[in-house]
């Protein structure tokens, strides 16, 4: 039981995950200024933001709403987020769980910090939250099913295996699957299902501070907020692990390859960095009809030549 404990609070769970996350949030915007000729913020300032709005800000409560869904839903967020993080990164660093079918389980845990986000606004009573909830729902339907078309080409090109440990083993023992056709497809794919995961530009139309002023977070503040906040930091860390855990090999945590596995991560996160300070926001219908039509392509297209061993 203690072991588990462990595993879930702090390594490779909660605590590991939030730092890490923290920690590629400030590259993210340390690259971000310099793209923008920009000095950027010092290391810390991600961990600066989280205890300021954990400590320090009030928290401020609707007016009109749910109070306890409203409260409930960052935390719930933290938890998805938590346990996704739990299962993709266990794998991940050798650790052998004995669970079977867990990619399974990681593809519906990965949507609960997103869900409890719309809940939270719906709840707030907030007319703009409700139009950033509504938007962020559009996504959700729109990009999910192109996330679950790369798992399915995954478990194609992993002889149908459901099982995370197994299918980086399979990699090691063979070649990365990003090394074939079929495989380059799918991470241009997964990449953009990443993007409007994690609502950055030009997915970020359920926040748009231009637009909606923070959509989906306008009425969030203090520790609610400093939730949300550590949500998004560690699905900073988690999905770009689980990209390079399903395509790129995983990592080992030995010797020189530990300088590989940190510059595997830093180059997804600068992949999503690049594309988020390069592109304009597009609307939500260009969302849907750009994950509907041209990625979904792309993912079947890469799911036939898996099939042909490609």
């Amino acid at each position: 039981m203690e072991t588990y404990l462990f595993y879930f609070l702090i390594y490779p769970g909660f605590l590991f995950a939030a730092v890490i996350g923290a920690f590629l949030s400030w590259f993210d915007r340390k690259i971000t200024a310099r793209v923008q000729f920009r000095k950027g913020p010092p290391l810390l300032q991600p961990f600066y933001d989280f205890f300021k709005l954990l400590l320090v800000k009030e928290t401020i409560l609707p007016a009109r709403g749910a109070k306890g869904v409203f409260l409930a839903a960052p935390v719930f967020a933290v938890f998805g987020a938590t346990m996704a993080g739990v299962f993709i990164l266990l794998p991940l660093m050798n650790i052998t769980t004995g669970f079977h079918g867990d990619l399974i389980v990681i593809f519906y845990l990965l949507t609960i910090p997103s869900l409890t986000y719309v809940i939270g606004a719906l709840s707030s009573g907030n007319p703009l939250a409700a139009v950033g909830a509504s938007r962020e729902m559009k996504l959700i339907m729109s990009y999910e099913l192109t996330f679950l078309l790369v798992m399915a080409g995954i478990i194609i090109k992993s002889g149908q295996s459901i099982d995370l440990y197994q299918i980086i083993q399979i990699q090691r023992e063979g070649s990365p699957f990003i090394g074939s056709f079929s495989g380059v497809l799918l991470f241009i794919v997964a990449i953009f299902c990443l993007q409007a995961k994690l609502a950055l530009v030009p997915f970020d139309m359920p926040e748009a501070e231009t637009e909606i002023c923070d959509g989906i977070f306008i009425e969030y503040s203090g520790t609610p907020y400093a939730m949300i906040r550590l949500s998004k930091y560690m699905l900073f860390f988690i999905l770009p692990a689980f990209i390079i855990a399903i395509l790129m090999n995983g990592i080992k945590l030995e010797g020189i390859h530990i300088l590989w596995a940190i510059l595997k991560l830093l180059a997804v996160v600068l992949l999503l960095t690049l594309i988020r300070n390069t592109n304009p926001r597009v609307k939500i219908k260009q969302a849907i009809r750009f994950f509907f039509t041209w990625m979904n392509l792309l993912a079947i297209i890469a799911i036939v030549l898996a099939i042909f061993g490609l």
